[in-house]
């Protein structure tokens, strides 16, 4: 994933900041609990393709 990509790249939802999850080629927003899938590089930043987290998922990744 380009870093001067996800420096830009928010949350559609909320507008927060994203995480990369370069194992799960994912971006995650902690505050709304969705993992956005990255397929063949490219984020899907669509609500309806978000993999909702569990709380102790989020919990693991503030640690």
């Amino acid at each position: 994933m380009d870093a001067r990509l996800l420096e830009i790249l928010v949350c559609p939802l909320c507008k927060g900041p994203l995480d990369y999850l370069k194992d799960k080629q994912e971006l995650v927003c902690k505050a709304d609990r969705l993992a956005f899938p990255i397929r063949d590089g490219i984020p899907v930043m669509l609500d309806e393709e978000a993999r909702t987290m569990s709380a102790e998922e989020v919990d693991a990744l503030r640690k």
